[in-house]
């Protein structure tokens, strides 16, 4: 309600001011005693003032100009003013420059970040629940994209909320210049410089995730579910859930999903599935797609050929490791779980030899030495820690992002049955005089593919002993997979992208996804029967013959890295 002669001539002697008392509105019963020294410009209307126990209560030392500000705030010391702002219930905004937001303004929504290639033709929209999965999908398929997903979104975001909203419960301190945010309730900000055009999601109401810490300078960005803490600088970014970049890392059109940790470092036109890892000053991920990714320090990687500008980007599949001081030069294409060593000049790919030891010669080309990661206790460890490690765990908030943890899976298993053809097919040539075979402008030594076939033998039975022992699942009405791909930590068929084409609306894409995950148990076991041959299935009746080495050889690395701590 408007204020009364005696209300106003109260405020004015608290040192309140306003240009037109008529457009300031009280709730009526609120104790004024609690507005100090404000100065009010335009429409603004509070709610109830009363006095918290443990906790303070009122407006103090501001400028509000047009907000709308719920129950019970506190708002004090606003060196600049807040404009433009609806403020719920709750509120702490505390020692702040200036917050403003214009009418309408999306908050972020919409803005398209050029990943991988850099030139904006590949680019994937910010909105508040987009996924690893889907982010992959627009990447990969930028036609598809533009074509279809995109109007498809579009659609959707017409009943997306617009312009500021600062949640109950939020608290905002020590601030810089915010303008143009959407806040979800319990979200705390804390010392942040700089924060233009985002928002940050919170879907764990009791135990929030979402944070944004001292220096945070970004614009175009948004926040689900992560934290952004300590110098971070952020152009054009997404940082879902489980996220954590701190320590003065930076990035510009990229996205980070489900629990990867960045901090030092910097990153630019990536998508970072989920468990991309960088914790080094001196390394740069640039150009590319990365998931369940460790970066070593100094790693490096360029997209750039300087005559046609940064038109190439790469694939890091799944769990591949970079050793210090590590080079790429994109286009390339690596394969899962792979550890890489030294500098590649020659657009490598990799990908049809997973789990393989990466040697780059002093030329920079690439030596493959076929499946040594699959007898590493390190990536018997992988599989362990991830799960371990999630910070999104289902009792906080809704998982968006999908993730299967199997280091043998239907992708690199399929894979694994390919190469085994390749080492064939390779090991009937003969080696140069540098002593390698060159194939498909990589380098095998004879003894590597002898082992790499042996290796990857011993692995398929493992998987299949695996999944043929487990209780025969429900796969009616399912169909058996052809092909699988990795769609940003979620193994799923291969004909995802056809299907994709045949939905109208979004929430019918994000269903297939779903489906596909939550099927996933019984699509594998159908395809799993299709790879069951005559001379596979012998091979599984003679299983101790195979896993009993494969296992003993993980043991014998751990007892190796054991002993080696013991020095």
């Amino acid at each position: 309600m408007q204020l009364t002669a005696s209300e106003i001539l109260r405020l004015e002697n608290q040192g309140c001011f306003s240009t037109d008392w008529t457009e300031v509105t009280i709730a009526p019963g609120s104790d004024l005693s609690l507005l100090r020294a404000v100065r009010f410009m335009g429409k603004t209307s509070i709610g109830m003032l009363r006095k918290q126990p443990g906790r303070p209560t009122g407006i103090f030392n501001a400028v509000i100009a047009d907000c709308t500000i719920g129950d019970n705030p506190y708002i004090s010391n606003i060196h600049g003013e807040l404009r433009g702002l609806r403020i719920a219930n709750n509120v702490t905004i505390e020692n702040v420059g200036r917050i403003t937001c214009e009418q309408e303004a999306p908050c972020g929504l919409g803005v398209p970040v050029a990943v991988l290639d850099e030139t904006g033709s590949r680019p994937v929209p910010l909105f508040p629940t987009l996924t690893s999965q889907l982010a992959s999908l627009m990447a990969r398929n930028p036609r598809l994209a533009e074509y279809h997903i995109l109007p498809m979104l579009k659609d959707a975001w017409e009943h997306e909320p617009t312009g500021s909203l600062i949640g109950d419960g939020v608290t905002i301190r020590d601030a810089g210049c915010l303008r143009n945010l959407r806040i979800d309730p319990g979200v705390t900000i804390e010392g942040a410089s700089r924060l233009i055009n985002g928002r940050i999601i919170n879907n764990a109401p009791a135990e929030p995730l979402a944070y944004v810490g001292a220096g945070v300078d970004a614009e175009n960005f948004m926040i689900v579910d992560g934290r952004v803490d300590t110098g971070a600088m952020l152009r054009n970014v997404f940082v879902g859930q489980g996220v954590e970049i701190d320590k003065y890392f930076s990035a510009h059109d990229s996205l980070f999903f489900a629990n990867s940790s960045c901090e030092c470092g910097e990153a630019c036109a990536i998508i970072a599935g989920p468990y991309t890892v960088t914790m080094h000053k001196s390394t740069l991920l640039i150009g590319a797609e990365y998931s369940f990714m460790n970066a070593g320090s100094g790693t490096n990687s360029s997209n750039h050929m300087y005559k046609l500008g940064p038109v190439h980007h790469g694939l890091m599949q799944r769990g591949v490791k970079t050793a210090s001081s590590s080079y790429m030069m994109w286009e390339g294409r690596i394969g899962a779980f792979s550890l890489l060593m030294g500098q590649h000049k020659t657009h490598p790919d990799t990908t049809p030899f997973p789990f393989s030891y990466l040697f780059g010669t002093p030329e920079g080309k690439t030596v493959v030495a076929p499946a040594l990661m699959l007898r590493s206790c390190g990536l018997d460890r992988d599989k362990v820690k991830w799960p371990a490690r999630d910070r999104r765990t289902p009792a906080r908030l809704p998982l968006m992002d999908h993730l299967h943890f199997d280091v043998l899976n239907p992708l690199t298993v399929s894979t694994m049955l390919d190469a085994l053809r390749l080492i064939d097919e390779i090991s009937r040539l003969s080696p140069e005089p540098d002593g390698y075979i060159h194939h498909g402008g990589l380098l095998f030594s004879p003894s590597a593919l002898s082992r790499g076939r042996d290796i990857y033998t011993r692995a398929i039975v493992v998987y299949l002993q695996r999944v043929t022992s487990r209780p025969t699942p429900d796969t009616t009405g399912l169909t058996t997979p052809e092909s699988w791909i990795d769609l940003g930590g979620q193994i799923i068929p291969g004909d995802i992208t056809a299907k994709v084409r045949e939905c109208e609306t979004i929430s019918q894409v994000n269903e297939l996804i779903d489906n596909a995950f939550l099927h996933y148990p019984a699509l594998e076991y159908l395809y799993v029967q299709t790879l069951l041959t005559p001379e596979w299935q012998q091979r599984l009746a003679d299983a101790d013959t195979y896993t009993i080495p494969f296992y003993a050889d993980i043991e014998a690395d751990r007892t190796r890295a054991l002993s080696a701590l013991t020095r």
